[in-house]
């Protein structure tokens, strides 16, 4: 992706080097640890939940220069996605209104509770932010075999794709069938939110390719990451088997699949997985 040189996010707020112990569930690398812990018998909710504390201000963080490059890369995909929903929701007689993106080192507080890196990146509606450690970048390369900037940008897209459904009030439509329905049934509903907020990272990447910002290899680099973060792909990694009953985002070919569909429609129009038979 062509990205140096150009215009950066101003919302970016930098708390590495703080500490805060705890885990919070509904990024793309925390599905990872909630299926364990789903598929071991334990009960996930508990387990975050008595992890739960306070931040705590430590010393300034030296970042590294990889760090400083890969915090200015994700910095400028959120001005890209700025710029794009701007322009989508205008389109629609709407007016978007910009998230946040916090950086963080090992664990973080939000308005939805505390977080550790292993969590991976997640957006919380409560304050309308993105979190992100960059160690997520790595673990995509080594652990997800998902490597290359876009991969990472990929991941951006799909958090601001959940803050582009709080917009529009789909959070709350699932958080309606969350004290409605059973668990079984919900976690339905909670795969078609996910992939639809693939969908919506797909339609960020239709834009940005129609400025001819792509570089050869994106767009490969971005289905893969989808891929990688399949629940089959991640279960079958851990069990040996998947577990289709206790999926909550989507296997790989539906992740690749909605982003996809996004990045060739490039409109809000297409992306409604609620009402569309079983994906």
């Amino acid at each position: 992706m062509q990205w140096k040189g150009r215009r950066a996010s101003s919302n970016v707020e930098d708390r590495r080097g703080r500490k805060g112990p705890g885990l919070i569930g509904g990024g793309i690398g925390g599905i990872i640890i909630v299926l364990v812990i789903t598929l071991l018998g334990g009960n996930p909710g508990e387990l975050l939940g008595s992890l739960g504390g306070a931040s705590e201000p430590s010393g300034a963080y030296t970042e590294t220069a990889e760090e400083q490059e890969l915090a200015q890369f994700v910095s400028v995909v959120l001005a890209d996605t700025e710029e794009v929903w701007q322009e989508v929701f205008r389109k629609e007689g709407m007016e978007y209104e910009e998230p946040t993106l916090v950086l963080y080192t090992g664990s973080v507080q939000s308005a939805c509770g505390t977080a550790g890196a292993s969590v991976g990146p997640f957006y919380c509606p409560g304050d309308r932010k993105l979190y992100i450690d960059l160690s997520f970048y790595d673990e995509l390369r080594r652990e997800f075999n998902a490597p290359g900037d876009f991969a990472m940008a990929y991941v951006v897209a799909h958090e601001v794709g959940h803050h582009v459904q709080t917009l529009l009030g789909t959070s709350a439509q699932l958080n309606q069938y969350r004290q409605q329905l059973s668990e079984e049934e919900y976690r339905k509903y909670q795969v078609r939110f996910e992939l639809q907020a693939d969908y919506l990272a797909g339609v960020w990447a239709h834009h940005v390719q129609g400025e001819n910002l792509l570089e050869e290899g994106d767009l490969e680099e971005a289905l893969a990451a989808a891929s990688a973060v399949g629940d089959d792909t991640i279960q079958k990694k851990a069990r040996g088997y998947a577990v289709p009953e206790s999926f909550t985002h989507g296997t790989s070919e539906q992740r690749k699949s909605w982003f996809y569909k996004g990045f060739e429609r490039g409109t809000l129009q297409g992306g409604d997985t609620f009402t569309l038979p079983d994906p």
